[in-house]
């Protein structure tokens, strides 16, 4: 018998492990928070199965998302991370990482942790979203056009409403598992 999943996840076995094991569980620990808005940011206009192929190389790449390192890289560093053919070599998004995770750190200062920040949006629960079909699932919200307009404020780059909605899906602050996937829950 087979797994009925959300259309998106296809027959691809890296995007159902994506689907299964991760996209709409609820993650409150800051690293992970920090590689999912990167990964969401890189990437703007492309596919997400291209960003998971790759999201080894990123991890790799980054130092783990550890936003401390992060912050502290220096244009030479951002030159040699666009030497690596296995990111996503855009000057923009590999910049971006580097500037959110400097504002990423203020967030934390600001409020104790930037899970607190964040699970805000959603006053501390997930969305549990109860869509029948993936064309009824939105591109953005109410609450990821705040988000984009309060992260921007703050200085993150490449953190628009959809991109703000991806990341809350991919991160469980809303779970948008359609009907008939097998992780529906209503």
């Amino acid at each position: 018998m087979s797994v009925r999943r959300c259309p998106w996840a296809g027959s691809d076995p890296l995007m159902q492990a994506y689907h299964d094991e991760q996209w709409g569980v609820p993650v409150h620990d800051e690293r992970m928070l920090f590689e999912m808005l990167s990964l969401e940011g890189a990437q703007a206009g492309l596919s997400w199965h291209t960003i998971l192929q790759r999201r080894a190389a990123y991890v790799e790449r980054f130092d783990n998302f550890e936003p401390e390192i992060v912050a502290r890289y220096d244009e030479a560093k951002v030159e040699t991370l666009l030497t690596d053919a296995r990111i996503i070599r855009n000057r923009a998004k590999v910049r971006s990482v580097v500037s959110n995770a400097r504002a990423f750190l203020q967030v934390q200062d600001e409020y104790g942790s930037f899970d607190r920040y964040l699970w805000a949006f959603v006053d501390g629960e997930p969305r549990l979203n109860c869509f029948q079909r993936m064309e009824d699932v939105p591109a953005e919200t109410e609450e990821s056009r705040a988000m984009a307009r309060d992260l921007k404020r703050r200085g993150f780059r490449f953190v628009g409403p959809t991109i703000c909605y991806a990341w809350m899906q991919s991160c469980g602050l809303v779970n948008d598992h359609v009907a008939g996937c097998f992780r529906y829950r209503c």
